[in-house]
């Protein structure tokens, strides 16, 4: 969603990368020499702690990381597979002559310059080759799209320093001027004008203004949507909440989406960056990414358990006396350890928490007021390139709000049909779906509600609508040659629709629902992109951060004099600071933001 993370922010990345240009110059990263790393004799000092994380993925591996390098004995239970969300996996039976199974997803990582916490994390992966570990594993896409049915589709570089532009033909050029001209046409100059105002409205407006007025105004309100264009609102209101926060632009959150695509103009202009604004791992995540880091928590003497589910977090006397967690063969055990990390998506955390648990710490129950949604992904397998772009794909117009990435062109290290799958699949193009509660074009029903052949071809559908109806066949049925829809959905097409991996979304008043990481339990802290922390978005970035304040938590609650977890802040640009003192004053006396039109 990195993405997702998710995860799939594209759309306000090309925004802040077309409204801010991109300084010229190298950017140094932000907050490198702040990392806090285990001091000498750490092991001596927490040999008797025991730490069980409870969560396998991008916050559960992030704190055990954290732990053992300070000494702790950790033991992470995760019930399906290392990485969770965020793990790439093999297409079942699709492996033949020794190649490895077509690579599948969840949904395609995004690891965009904004990020400084887990590209942190990366850095300190050790990958065979890499000086930088992990982290030179991450790519950047030279290009964006906007694909708007019946239109030109908006094609936007992304340059950087070092990068080499995309190679253009001369329709490639013809066709960008008039997706720009379409784009202008389309958007009326008092439009923008208004938008630009908001923006400006949004950057010095303070942050008690944020969290309490822009917190409980939706996105939709505080843009006009209403009153304004389809194009309008296709591109800046829907486009932005749908595609990217998997909520919807009547419902989401203003300070959410507002503080995302503010950090992502500033990303595009250089400041406060770790990198470009939009950056992939070079080969499936599991390769470049999450079995490397699983191999150095091994090496660090961390423990997994696969196939554990956690039932239960046990209460009495005032901690945490035990977890049920039922095993590989369905048999329940009590797991006792001196603390815990529950570091579980909240739908599966809620569960777990007993009224009396919840009582003892009301920000538990509150978590009951947070809502989770559908976005998932689907690959199709090519036996061509796909002539698309290099880099991310959004398709406006969709009825079911999709993004995409054709992968083959970023994955330099490999050969996909010799590498993997039969031999003749040359690309897979990976595709979010954010919106599964919309009639589709083929058969009128709603993704929840088609069976999953039916979601593939109507998903299929949407694509070609969006990028073969300007005259170039960019995408034929006769290169398909399979699909993958993640396993984690289940039940589409009957009554019962289920889905084991739903996304966090940010509708008015989310925030003041989030947990912090520390609890009225001594012994139990929490983990997780609903963990309330500086990025307020579900994303890789809030999981790692948020794991690094459970680990300083835990830290603090048993006197450790271990180094503290550097947890790194969102860019905050200081020539801004002024104007919010001074709408701070303005917002307590009880006045609008000094450039609030209305």
């Amino acid at each position: 969603m990195g993405r997702a993370g998710s995860t799939r922010r594209t759309f306000v990345a090309g925004a802040g990368a077309t409204a801010g240009a991109v300084a010229a110059g190298s950017v140094a990263a932000l907050g490198k020499a702040q990392t806090a790393t285990a001091a000498p004799g750490a092991e001596a000092r927490h040999a008797a702690d025991s730490v069980a994380v409870l969560g396998g993925g991008v916050a559960g591996l992030t704190a055990a990381h954290e732990l053992a390098e300070r000494g702790f004995a950790v033991t992470v239970y995760e019930r399906r597979a290392l990485g969770g969300k965020a793990r790439s996996m093999g297409v079942p039976d699709s492996a033949k002559g020794g190649r490895r199974p077509l690579p599948a997803e969840h949904g395609f990582r995004f690891i965009p310059g904004i990020y400084h916490n887990l590209p942190d994390t990366m850095r300190r992966t050790p990958f065979p080759g890499n000086a930088n570990g992990v982290w030179d594993n991450l790519v950047a896409p030279k290009e964006m799209m906007m694909a708007r049915t019946g239109y030109e589709d908006l094609r936007i570089p992304l340059p950087w320093p070092g990068h080499q532009p995309a190679q253009l033909t001369l329709d490639d050029i013809r066709r960008a001027l008039r997706g720009l001209l379409d784009a202008a046409k389309g958007l009326p100059a008092h439009e923008v004008a208004y938008f630009v105002n908001r923006a400006v409205v949004f950057l010095t407006s303070c942050d008690e203004r944020r969290d309490r007025q822009w917190e409980a105004t939706p996105w939709w309100d505080f843009v006009r949507a209403e009153r304004m264009s389809h194009t309008y609102q296709r591109l800046l209101a829907v486009g932005v909440t749908r595609n990217i926060v998997a909520t919807k632009a009547e419902e989401a959150s203003t300070r959410t989406v507002g503080t995302l695509g503010e950090a992502f103009v500033f990303n595009a202009l250089g400041r406060g960056a770790d990198g470009p604004p939009d950056r992939i791992l070079n080969a499936p995540t599991n390769e470049a990414w999450i079995d490397p880091w699983v191999t150095h928590l091994r090496s660090l003497g961390v423990e997994f358990k696969v196939g554990w589910s956690v039932r239960e977090l046990r209460y009495g006397d005032g901690r945490i006396t035990s977890v049920s967690i039922e095993d590989p063969d369905g048999v329940r055990r009590n797991v006792t350890a001196d603390h815990y990390v529950q570091a579980m998506p909240v739908e599966h955390a809620r569960p777990t928490w007993s009224a009396e648990l919840k009582a003892a710490d009301p920000q538990l129950a509150r978590c009951d007021k947070l809502e989770t949604d559908w976005m998932t992904g689907i690959q199709f397998y090519l036996t061509e390139r796909t002539p698309i772009l290099h880099g991310h794909l959004n398709c406006v117009d969709s009825p079911w709000s999709l993004t995409a990435i054709a992968q083959a062109t970023h994955w330099p290290g490999r050969d996909f049909p010799a590498d993997y799958g039969d031999g003749t699949v040359r690309d897979c193009l990976s595709v979010d779906i954010s919106e599964w509660d919309k009639p589709g074009m083929l058969y009128g029903k709603t993704a929840k509600k088609c069976t999953r052949e039916e979601v593939a071809r109507e998903v299929w559908a949407q694509l070609k609508a969006a990028l073969n109806d300007t005259g170039k066949n960019v995408l034929r049925d006769s290169v398909l040659h399979s699909w993958f829809l993640d396993p984690g959905v289940d039940g589409i097409g009957t009554p019962n629709p289920t889905n084991e991996d739903e996304l966090l979304i940010h509708p008015v008043g989310t925030l003041h629902h989030r947990p912090t990481a520390k609890t009225k339990i001594p012994n139990l802290f929490l983990s997780g992109d609903y963990v309330a922390v500086d990025i307020d978005l579900a994303t890789m970035e809030g999981a790692n951060a948020s794991a690094r304040e459970a680990v300083n938590a835990l830290l603090d609650q048993v006197g450790s004099s271990a180094p503290r977890c550097a947890v790194i802040p969102l860019f905050r640009a200081p020539e801004l600071e002024s104007f919010k003192r001074h709408d701070r004053l303005r917002f307590r006396l009880g006045l609008r933001n000094l450039f609030d039109l209305g």
